[in-house]
Formats: structure tokens, C-alpha cells, sequence
């Protein structure tokens, strides 16, 4: 059995409304244990004796069919999440800037948002593994700054979602907080 946090794309925003419990309870059909949802944002911490990529597809099939709408999900191991965390260069806590993670379900697509972002005037980021880039943006200017409107082009919609660093601290600690299976 293995601990995974499975990251939803776009929940809670544009019109897609999920109640927390609802996806609990969508989910309790598929072959995973353990299942908590961490705030509204559409962070789950589960277990499954499943690999990733089918964690992946079953999870995106049971939002599809439960809620109707094109779902993409990012699925990493707890343990995966644990060394990106470690891996951030950038704090978690700052006033004048905040941390965000851009995970990805397809590498090639991190490569090129990462590799189009590396041309841009005033984007600091950096690489922290094949399925994720941390970046920094101003505090008060997330959604303006030149990383967030370029990771929010359509054709990064169906593999890369973001979260911030404290999320990301808080997903680890949950999905390292209950051994896999329990």
C-alpha cells in the first residue's frame, strides 16, 4: 500500500463546486483507503495498492462521472511530496513574496511552461524534479504576476495545477501522518 496526494485542477473556481464531503463520498467506491481531503482547494491524501498513473485514472474517471466536467488530477507519492517540500529553495513564509509549486502530470508540459517562464523579465523559479517547478511572486500579486498568467494558458489546463508552499507543507504532513492502508 502506498500513501499518495492527488492535487485536482481547478475545483472550487470558474464554476466547479465540489463540497469536500461530496468527493469523499464519490470516492469511497474506488479502490483507495485512507481518504482525507485537505482544505477547498482540492488536496487528498489517500492510499492504494494501485501505481500512480492508475490512482490517476481512476480518480479522474470518478470525478468525471460524479461531477460531470473535464477533471484533471496530479497524483504524487507522500513520499514524493516530502522531498519536493525539502527541495524548495524559497520559504514558506515571507511578507513580500509567497512560494508556489507547479506540479504536473506530464513532464514535457512542465519543460516548456518552465523553459517559457526562464524568458520572461522578473520571474524567479526554480526546477525542483521532473513533475515540479517552485516559483516566487510578489505578495498581493499572485494572480498578476508573468509565472501565473503564463501557468494559466489553457494548454498547461490538463496537466499542471499549483499550490502554495504552506499547502504543500500541510499536504505532507498529512499524508506522512497516517501510514499508508490505515
Amino acid at each position: 500500500m502506498t500513501s499518495y496526494a492527488v492535487f485536482l485542477r481547478g475545483i472550487n473556481v470558474g464554476g466547479i463546486n465540489i463540497k469536500m464531503a461530496d468527493l469523499r463520498q464519490a470516492l469511497q467506491d474506488c479502490p483507495f483507503t485512507g481518504v482525507k481531503t485537505l482544505l477547498a482547494s482540492g488536496n487528498v491524501v489517500l492510499a492504494s495498492e494501485l501505481e500512480p498513473a492508475a490512482v490517476k485514472d481512476v480518480f479522474e474517471a470518478c470525478l468525471r462521472d460524479s461531477f460531470g466536467y473535464d477533471a484533471w488530477v496530479v497524483v504524487l507519492t507522500a513520499d514524493r511530496v516530502a522531498e519536493l517540500v525539502n527541495a524548495c529553495p524559497y520559504p514558506a513564509d515571507d511578507k513580500s513574496t509567497h512560494t508556489y509549486l507547479t506540479l504536473a502530470s506530464d513532464p514535457a508540459a512542465l519543460d516548456e511552461l518552465f523553459d517559457a517562464a526562464a524568458a520572461l523579465d522578473g520571474v524567479e523559479q526554480t526546477r525542483l524534479g521532473p513533475e515540479a517547478t517552485a516559483w516566487l511572486a510578489p505578495a498581493g500579486g499572485t494572480l498578476e504576476s508573468p509565472f501565473s498568467k503564463l501557468s494559466a494558458k489553457p494548454k498547461y489546463k490538463a496537466s499542471t495545477t499549483t499550490r502554495n508552499l504552506r499547502t504543500m507543507i500541510k499536504v505532507r504532513d498529512a499524508a506522512v501522518a497516517e501510514p499508508a492502508g490505515k
